[in-house]
């Protein structure tokens, strides 16, 4: 999800839509006042609508991202506690289940199938998903969502939105069952100093025709080894970067493949790993964020905004990001990594209030711009990023003054989930656990992809390889 300066003029403009910018229409002021006059009314309308429907207004989540997006962007919220709040005369209740050891979607696997026969109070209203496992409760046995149409949400509504964010939570039907406010499309993410280093220069231009595929990548690799860095931290950190690109699903009639892209990453990170040019860490082990501080010598990582801003130590002392020494480019493909989805749960009682929770987070233009201001999200409408990838304001500090918007839209319109499974978060996380055996060296490559064979088909008794 090179510097504004420095892109072209096409870059840019795959990021908004084939309107003019905003500003042409109207003054900016103007515009926001209007934008913010017409957001107040349509809440209260939808506020007054939704009174004679529940009184409580049930939210299960895994943490508080989503709690501070609408406790801070939703007209008319007001906070009461750390797990209550209200809108207007309906209580807003929040279930926070953290996500460590699948809690959280055991409890929806729990609470949904029987929500529409559960008492006023306590039916779920609206609940989030993530990227790698939304297809199970889009396309579930139990139908457990409503249809965005059923709520109200127009297509017209949703036309700014990147289609990738649509794709995650439509049905086999074609029915769209969730929204987003964000998009995470990735870059890859460079130490200046060591471009500076190895490579002569820390222009994103240069540092983008070292690592532009996977050949000059593996190259600049040996360059950065010589100069006393590692290209990665880890051999995880590209694993998304493959895995986004297969042209063929983890599972085809039952049946397990293994993508020849998915393949690529092994064999390019045996040598990597093997010429001592990256190690094997876990993501967000103490030892694979060595690397965000000058002495863990890291030459890059991979990921979204979020990543960068929010992941990467820039509240820290003698951080890499606290000095704003990174830079960013495209990489040598495309990726996405995470994003949070709204669906309204099958049986709700407050129809109204969520489609509007919906319709002003993801598809109100100011709102989401005021997101990219107070949060560094990058938000989920093109015509909002399309102003922000052109306006120096919106630079990143962690990034030397760098705005990378123009490069996320650039790659969020590129981003193809045609390939997604209900199965790809159980095995992408069991490939790479079976995988490290391979290339620590405990297992051969057919070993190693027999461990894998073995937990996916344990986790899914349906699937057969």
């Amino acid at each position: 999800m090179t510097t504004v300066a420095t892109m072209t003029v096409a870059s840019l403009a795959a990021c908004g839509s084939s309107q003019p910018a905003a500003t042409t229409a109207a003054p900016a002021e103007t515009k926001a006042e209007t934008t913010a006059a017409a957001t107040e009314v349509t809440t209260e309308a939808a506020t007054e609508a939704a009174s004679d429907e529940g009184k409580v207004l049930n939210i299960q989540c895994w943490n508080e991202e989503f709690k501070s997006r609408l406790t801070d962007h939703y007209p008319g919220y007001e906070a009461v506690d750390g797990t209550t709040g209200k809108i207007g005369d309906v209580t807003v209740k929040w279930t926070i289940t953290p996500s460590t050891d699948n809690a959280y979607q055991n409890n929806l696997d729990t609470v949904l199938p029987e929500n529409e026969n559960a008492s006023a109070d306590s039916k779920v209203d609206l609940f989030l998903v993530e990227a790698d496992y939304a297809k199970k409760y889009v396309d579930s046995d139990v139908e457990v969502t409503v249809p965005v149409k059923d709520l109200g949400l127009t297509e017209d509504e949703l036309k700014n939105q990147y289609q990738y964010t649509k794709d995650v939570v439509t049905d086999g039907d074609g029915n769209l069952r969730g929204v987003s406010w964000q998009g995470c499309p990735g870059v890859l993410i460079y130490n200046r100093q060591a471009a500076k280093d190895v490579l002569g220069s820390d222009d994103p231009a240069d540092v983008q025709a070292a690592v532009k595929d996977w050949a000059t990548f593996n190259e600049t690799a040996k360059k950065m080894k010589d100069g006393g860095y590692t290209i990665t931290s880890s051999v995880n950190d590209s694993y998304r970067v493959y895995s986004n690109n297969v042209t063929t699903p983890w599972v085809t009639d039952g049946k397990i493949t293994i993508d020849d892209n998915i393949k690529n990453w092994v064999d390019d990170s045996k040598a990597l790993v093997d010429a001592g040019e990256t190690k094997t860490y876990e993501l967000w082990s103490d030892d694979w964020s060595k690397g965000f501080y000058p002495d863990g010598k890291v030459f890059c990582y991979f990921g979204p905004a979020w990543l960068i801003n929010f992941s990467m130590a820039a509240d820290t002392d003698g951080s890499i990001a606290n000095q704003g020494g990174w830079g960013a480019v495209e990489g040598p493909q495309g990726f996405y990594w995470g994003g949070t989805w709204i669906c309204a749960a099958k049986g709700t009682d407050n129809p109204t209030l969520v489609a509007d929770i919906m319709r002003q987070l993801t598809t109100n233009e100011q709102i989401m711009t005021d997101i990219v201001k107070k949060d560094s999200d990058f938000v989920n409408n093109k015509p909002a990023m399309d102003a922000a990838a052109k306006d120096d304001s919106f630079a990143f500090k962690v990034l030397g003054g760098q705005n990378p918007l123009a490069l996320f839209c650039a790659g969020a319109d590129k981003i193809d989930l045609s390939n997604m499974t209900n199965y790809d978060q159980g095995c992408n996380e069991e490939f790479q656990k079976a995988m490290k055996n391979y290339f620590d060296g405990n297992a051969s490559y057919e070993d190693a992809l027999n461990l894998f064979y073995t937990a996916v088909e344990e986790k899914y008794p349906e699937l057969s390889h």
